[in-house]
């Protein structure tokens, strides 16, 4: 069984997934690239709604998780924030 996926279908899953991440200027790549490969419009707002479905699900995870990380107690952080760093995402 062949389980590649074709490049079309490598571009969708890049729009959905750069929507999710924030990140404009991977939009920009895979929408050109989607439209190189002549990728119709209407899958290509498709995989751009499953990237917003993606973000609105993670907004609502994070907007749980910040409620209970405010009554957290100090220096319960995730790995990322280590004693000593500038800031936690450098």
């Amino acid at each position: 069984m062949n389980r590649q996926l074709d490049e079309q279908m490598k571009e969708l899953i890049a729009i959905g997934a750069s929507i999710a991440a924030h990140c404009q200027p991977c939009l920009t790549y895979h929408l050109a690239k989607a439209q190189e490969l002549g990728i119709d419009a209407t899958q290509i707002r498709a995989a751009m709604d499953v990237g917003h479905m993606v973000e609105k699900g993670a907004m609502s995870a994070m907007q749980s998780f910040a409620k209970t990380a405010f009554q957290a107690p100090a220096g319960s952080g995730a790995a990322c924030c280590s004693p000593g760093a500038k800031s936690c995402c450098c």
